[in-house]
């Protein structure tokens, strides 16, 4: 199993929007992926959530993590969070 790494954007962000290293392991692991620009992939996965973030509290928070598959390695580039 490779390991994943994260950019020096990726971690600046995956604190901001509310992500966890977990979450965006799991996500590259287990959620079907699509190409994404640049030659990337991306894929998506929702977790149930049932908690506040910026005031407002949400049922469900998707993961979409946005990374390159390398030969070594799994290089996330960035990572997005939707709530709902």
């Amino acid at each position: 199993m490779k390991s994943i790494r994260l950019s020096g954007h990726a971690r600046e962000r995956i604190d901001s929007r509310g992500a966890t290293l977990e979450e965006v392991a799991d996500t590259i692991r287990t959620a079907p992926r699509i190409p994404a620009d640049g030659g990337r992939l991306e894929c998506q996965k929702d977790f149930s959530y049932g908690r506040e973030w910026n005031g407002k509290v949400y049922g469900t928070k998707r993961v979409r993590p946005i990374f390159a598959d390398e030969t070594n390695e799994i290089l996330v580039v960035t990572v997005y969070v939707y709530y709902f």
